[in-house]
């Protein structure tokens, strides 16, 4: 058995492995491709079978010579199925999907209880089902034999999770018996063995935005973390945890130090979308950018709100809708796809304004993970935007490294999240062009407005 471990990542569009040596370098990367559905405008979804069959398949796709030392999933959240023995016997619900809304709740209450109505919903879809489970614990079910999930992914079950187990008396409430939920594991413990007794540790799989961050070094107060993924999430690092109406507040995982920010829905769904609408389809694995005409004008792009399917912060709305303003005959795919960048690092900049004016940080620098790093013009719209350095992390795959890392936590190898710092390395590094600066002033403006 090697010294690598595995982390895999269940991603929105696809599911990410990579194998890591003790020092976080990369041995082996594998990518399969799973696709999401969208049913009707307000519904969200997997195939729930994937999240069985992509961790198996990417895994195998390492090719790895030898057994790796241990193996840890991360996911989206939440998401949820209900299943028959191992079968879904439901769509895998993902996060945003209606049947997880509170349509009587108004605009701006949030995704609060989300994952609950999911479970709900589930129950009355399946009435005869055996389990409920999140992406992670069907992956765990598919590795190890057991529907296990970490502690820190049952949080999005609050108050079902009430930090200490699934509680009975909100598991009547919903219909559900508890012991169809999955074994609850501490995120850094072993939590069983794949393919067997003598198989590489298991880990208890995590949150992929955890992952993601522990392994990307925005650590210091005024650093800005900026996942470009299917998802985007902002995070500014701050040493105050004072609430910000309309954004999350989370403990960093360096003590005394906090996260303000969160999910917003215009990250890699909105860009691709607007690239499909443009004629633009996306290179082969995904991330990089596709051919189009030379940089346009940067005093005439046009100005998206980019929200084909609502936003989540600051305004945890789903109602909202995308628009294009300014648009005219001159403007080609590179204009619209410019403007998707930028509406995306618009989103970015509001949420850090947002959180900085009331904590009183100054940022200093962005941290970019995700695959939208492989993007050339996606980073360089965050530095335009944002008017900030912007380093993008040299692992693209920032989930599935950080998961690596708490595989190896969960093989007795390491002891404390924070440690997983040690892993971040810098590939890019992209400064603002003054060339777009009067534009992107006005575009911001009206951004806002819009």
């Amino acid at each position: 058995m090697s010294e690598l471990t595995v982390g895999i990542d269940i991603g929105t569009s696809s599911v990410k492995a990579v194998a890591a040596d003790p020092d976080g370098r990369v041995a082996a990367r594998a990518r399969v491709p799973i696709p999401f559905r969208v049913p009707t405008a307000t519904r969200f979804e997997h195939d729930a079978a994937t999240w069985r069959s992509g961790p198996l398949a990417a895994l195998e796709a390492l090719g790895l010579d030898e057994a790796p030392l241990a193996v840890s999933v991360a996911a989206m959240v939440p998401s949820l199925a209900a299943v028959r023995g191992a079968e879904a016997c439901t769509p895998g619900l993902l996060y945003g999907d209606e049947r997880g809304r509170d349509h009587d709740a108004p605009p701006g209450t949030g995704e609060a209880g989300e994952a609950l109505r999911f479970l709900r919903w589930c129950a009355r879809a399946c009435p005869d089902a055996t389990g409920f489970w999140p992406a992670q614990a069907a992956a765990n079910h598919a590795l190890g034999g057991e529907a296990v999930l970490d502690t820190t992914a049952a949080a999005v079950f609050h108050p079902l999770f009430d930090w200490t187990g699934w509680d009975p008396g909100v598991a009547a409430e919903l219909g559900v018996d508890p012991a169809g939920l999955p074994r609850l594991v501490p995120t850094l413990w072993e939590a069983g063995r794949v393919g067997g007794p003598d198989g590489p540790a298991l880990g208890p799989g995590c949150v992929d935005a955890l992952c993601e961050q522990i392994v990307a070094g925005a650590d210091e107060p005024g650093d800005v973390l900026v996942i470009l993924g299917t998802t985007l999430i902002t995070y500014l690092v701050s040493d105050r945890d004072d609430p910000v109406e309309g954004l999350l507040t989370l403990p960093h995982t360096t003590p005394g130090r906090f996260l303000v920010g969160g999910p917003s829905n215009a990250g890699g769904l909105f860009c691709d979308w607007v690239r499909r609408l443009a004629g633009l389809a996306p290179p082969a694995g995904g991330g990089g950018d596709p051919t189009v005409e030379p940089d346009p004008d940067p005093a005439a792009v046009p100005v998206w709100a980019p929200y084909p399917r609502g936003e989540r912060v600051p305004f945890h709305d789903p109602h909202r809708r995308a628009e294009l303003r300014g648009a005219n005959l001159t403007h080609g795919p590179a204009h619209l796809l410019r403007a998707a960048w930028e509406a995306s690092a618009f989103a970015a900049r509001r949420i850090v304004e947002r959180a900085a004016a009331v904590h009183g940080v100054v940022p200093r620098r962005v941290v970019a993970t995700g695959g939208g790093v492989r993007a050339g013009g996606w980073l360089a719209a965050l530095a335009d935007a944002t008017g900030q350095v912007v380093e993008a992390v040299a692992v693209p795959e920032g989930a599935a490294l950080g998961a690596a890392f708490l595989a190896r936590a969960a093989a007795g190898r390491e002891e404390a999240m924070a440690d997983a710092r040690r892993w971040a390395r810098t590939g890019t590094v992209v400064e603002p062009d003054a060339r777009w600066a009067e534009g992107i002033a006005d575009r911001y403006r009206r951004f806002c407005a819009l």
